[in-house]
């Protein structure tokens, strides 16, 4: 029985069907098979969390689908679709490390009716949903291939850090409760955990307190976030920073304490802002960390910004301004706000308390200390505004505006390697002084 389906009963995908449409495709041109609607572009965001195919036209698709468990396929018929040469294109787009795509095929179903069959690596829940102009974009049908069992952050990690040969990657594996006390890991003779795979070697030492930081790149896959004078895309140089602060987080320890890092997003797809805080929440992150380059209305601004939440009105009018633009990103990248728990992930969102502003406002203030002694500063203290993704209940969270994207000097820095690591540095150089002040406590959450 198929997982999900339209509205309209699932249509068998016979292989005598497939050869007599194909030949229609090819006998007709591709050009020619129906007239309507006008594709302008495809773009496949493969992710380990799940994969989204975007069909962009010039006006809304109407679509019916089906989803057929063995083997796993996803049929979409496509009504008034007027197929370009684009679409030979397309197949190529599925890359062979797709997580959930095998390939796609393409043919005329009936007249006037496209359809596209998704040839699947597992069984998926699929969501399949449009979204009207916004942005730069115009109509998009949107394809979410969720995988049946859902990829779990924390058992994620967990694999992450054993692939790296990360020395905790065993005590991790027995201790997934990172936000209580921990009985210590096995130990060599002077106290030290084996690094994995050589039982002999000496590694740093391993207290009973992990401290996870949960670095979060902005925007990401359909959202490229804001865009400089030379089209740069502040998803990509956000990313590249956040590697970067990874990689030094992992290399940290605070009094004896190893500092891990866990990034919401790792690769170029959008990760709509109630889930970038669902997965820090998921991993019991001890902070939250979002990176961004920000713009503005003139190219005159500059210097880099911190941010933490505000229950009540915003700090300035600008600091305002920015969490609107922010809080964009699930129109512009694409949620399906018609899922059923949308109600609960916006109570998920409104759950902050005073506490956690304050811890987020002492953070954002030794954050803001470093980047002050190695670059210039937009403001010289922590802002306030409304930001849906600073709002973790239990974790103290800021957004830190790494420098103006909108501004032509500071995009030029932003995409320079030695800038990157200058602003990776000071971000971590912020934490450190952080948990210097504020050890962190074992406690439990309820994720």
């Amino acid at each position: 029985m198929p997982l999900k389906t339209s509205q309209l009963p699932a249509m068998p995908l016979q292989r005598r069907d497939w050869l007599k449409a194909s030949s229609l495709a090819l006998l007709m041109g591709w050009t020619d098979i129906c007239r309507g609607a006008s594709l302008l572009a495809v773009r496949v965001w493969p992710a380990k969390d799940y994969s989204r195919v975007t069909l962009e036209s010039d006006v809304a698709l109407k679509t019916k689908y089906t989803f057929v468990p063995s083997p796993p396929r996803l049929a979409i018929d496509i009504e008034g679709l007027d197929l370009n040469p684009s679409i030979k294109e397309w197949v190529g787009k599925i890359k062979p490390d797709d997580p959930n795509i095998t390939g796609v095929r393409v043919a005329q179903n009936s007249p006037g009716v496209v359809r596209m069959v998704f040839d699947l690596k597992q069984a998926v829940q699929p969501q399949v949903f449009a979204l009207t102009p916004v942005g730069t974009y115009q109509h998009r049908l949107v394809l979410d291939l969720y995988p049946s069992t859902p990829v779990d952050p924390l058992e994620s990690w967990i694999a992450e850090r054993a692939q790296s040969g990360d020395a905790l990657s065993d005590w991790l594996s027995k201790n997934q409760n990172l936000g209580t006390a921990h009985t210590n890991p096995p130990t060599t003779q002077n106290g030290q955990a084996p690094a994995a795979g050589n039982p002999t070697a000496q590694a740093p030492p391993i207290t009973d307190r992990l401290i996870v930081v949960a670095i979060d790149a902005g925007h990401g896959g359909e959202d490229p976030g804001a865009i400089g004078p030379n089209g740069t895309k502040e998803k990509d140089v956000v990313l590249q920073i956040a590697l970067k602060l990874r990689d030094r987080i992992n290399a940290t320890h605070v009094k004896g304490s190893p500092m891990r890092a866990y990034l919401t997003r790792d690769a170029d797809y959008f990760v709509p802002l109630h889930v970038r805080v669902q997965k820090a929440r998921k991993v019991q992150a001890d902070l939250f960390v979002s990176v961004h380059a920000d713009a503005f209305f003139t190219p005159s601004a500059q210097g880099a910004s911190v941010f933490a939440l505000s229950h009540g009105a915003a700090s300035s009018s600008a600091a305002r301004w920015m969490a609107s633009q922010e809080n964009k990103a699930d129109l512009i990248g694409g949620m399906n706000f018609g899922v059923k728990d949308s109600q609960l992930q916006q109570a998920l969102l409104d759950m902050s308390t005073s506490a956690q502003i304050k811890d987020s406002l002492n953070l954002g203030s030794a954050i803001l200390r470093e980047i002050g002694s190695v670059g210039r500063l937009h403001k010289p203290k922590v802002e306030q505004a409304g930001f849906a993704v600073l709002k973790a209940p239990d974790i103290p969270s800021v957004l830190v505006e790494t420098a103006f994207i909108s501004n032509p000097n500071e995009e030029a820095k932003l995409s320079d390697d030695h800038y990157q690591n200058t602003i990776a540095d000071a971000l971590v150089k912020g934490l450190q002084k952080y948990f210097e002040r504020n050890p962190p406590l074992a406690r439990k959450r309820s994720i």
